[in-house]
């Protein structure tokens, strides 16, 4: 009895350290005996045991099939009629009996068995465990002390488990020391050739600078101040949209805190390299696009197409290099956290091409048959350039100007009709 409470203070302590279930474990056990009893006996026998979870009394039998003497040909799945009876009377030929089997005869090999079966059951088990809670943890930001670098790549204790930060993952002229405190976000946990958990690691995803808000910023952690979106150029540019569930609260000024209390330690965080623009979300196209540029600042921004969302930003020519940002990173980011595409223009741009524009409607006026340079020329200070414009207009609208009779607006317009 004193073995039986034993197995059951065992199977109870294993539950407690290990997170395996007791029912696990009993059936590995009960798995293990019937192992040991095919070795003994034969794979083709159909044995069955049983361990008493509240107990630990074990049992087993072994199953065969009722056959008439004459016909008895394996004794490992058959048992003659009059050995059957002997053990259950009413017993009949096609039927299954159950034979009680000695569990003491097999006891050892199963104990070993069952040992061997238990460490390895419990090792797959610790995985599985842990496979699962690592893949809960995808999306969160981890901390953990560099024990290894192979090739660049960063191995990390995670305590319970480690974890792999590859190079690909990690920021542009990063450097890492064995020892070092490195936080990252979990980006996978997928299981290697062992079957063990390989946790993969990233400092480049979007996702760490979220997190990092949210550590940084209460109001982000207590749903006052939402991220909308973040985009990000590792290591040199980062873009966060963000919007204030409260009236009351700036948003933007939330996450930068008192003199950048709140940004600079993420800023640090990412090497101090990379720069974080706060953005103003806003459900006004024009007024998010404008405000996504920044740094620069915006004279006006033009809704080219609503449906292509398709737009162009109009800025101050010294503002220009600033709103594309080099290598048209800002732009780049801007456009990726709207979702728009975005033309920047400057204004001397805007007015080479308006210019451009007006000398090309000009000499297309030129070449309008019937035309004199003087009514080319009333035309154009009017404003008066678009052929295709020309076409809508009435006499009406084209007699306001001086110099131009009715006979000479009929003549203009159809001679835009002609073109």
């Amino acid at each position: 009895m004193a073995d039986k409470k034993e197995l059951v203070m065992a199977l109870e302590q294993l539950e407690k350290d290990k997170n395996i279930k007791k029912e696990d474990i009993v059936s590995i056990v009960e798995n293990a005996l019937v192992a040991a009893y095919k070795k003994h006996v034969g794979k083709n026998v159909n044995a069955v045991a049983k361990v008493n979870i509240s107990t630990g009394e074990m049992s087993a039998y072994v199953s065969k099939e009722v056959v008439k003497d004459s016909d008895f040909e394996s004794s490992i799945l058959q048992i003659p009629l009059s050995e059957a009876q002997k053990i259950e009377a009413s017993i009949k030929v096609g039927d299954t009996i159950d034979i009680p089997l000695d569990t003491q005869d097999f006891a050892r090999i199963a104990a070993q068995t069952a040992k061997n079966v238990i460490v390895q059951r419990i090792r797959e088990s610790e995985r599985n465990s842990l496979f699962e809670e690592m893949s809960e943890k995808i999306g969160q930001v981890v901390s953990g002390d560099i024990y290894r670098i192979v090739n660049r790549t960063i191995i990390v204790d995670l305590g319970k488990s480690e974890a792999i930060l590859p190079i690909t993952e990690q920021l542009p002229k990063e450097k890492f020391a064995i020892g070092q405190r490195v936080r990252a976000v979990i980006i996978s946990v997928r299981k290697n050739i062992n079957k063990a958990p390989s946790t993969i690691l990233s400092r480049k995803s979007p996702e760490l600078i979220k997190k990092l808000f949210e550590h940084e910023v209460p109001e982000i952690y207590e749903k006052i101040v939402e991220i909308k979106d973040v985009v990000r150029e590792p290591g040199i540019r980062a873009k966060v949209s963000v919007i204030s569930n409260n009236p009351k609260v700036d948003p933007v000024g939330a996450c930068v805190g008192v003199k950048g209390a709140r940004i600079r330690p993420i800023v640090d965080e990412l090497g101090g390299n990379e720069r974080i623009d706060l953005i103003a979300y806003s459900d006004n196209p024009a007024k998010y696009i404008a405000a996504a540029i920044t740094p620069a600042k915006v004279v006006t921004v033009n809704i080219l197409s609503e449906s292509e969302k398709r737009a162009e930003v109009l800025v101050a020519d010294d503002m220009l290099s600033l709103a594309i940002g080099k290598n048209g990173h800002n732009v780049r980011l801007a456009a990726k956290l709207t979702g728009w595409c975005i033309d920047v223009r400057s204004e001397s741009q805007r007015k080479q091409e308006n210019e451009t524009k007006v000398e090309q409607q000009i000499a297309d006026l030129e070449r309008l048959q019937g035309l004199g340079e003087k009514t080319i020329g009333i035309l154009v200070k009017a404003g008066f350039t678009n052929i295709e414009k020309l076409k809508t207009l009435g006499v009406d609208d084209l007699t306001t100007l001086p110099g131009i009779g009715q006979k000479t607006a009929e003549k203009i317009i159809e001679a835009a009709k002609n073109a």
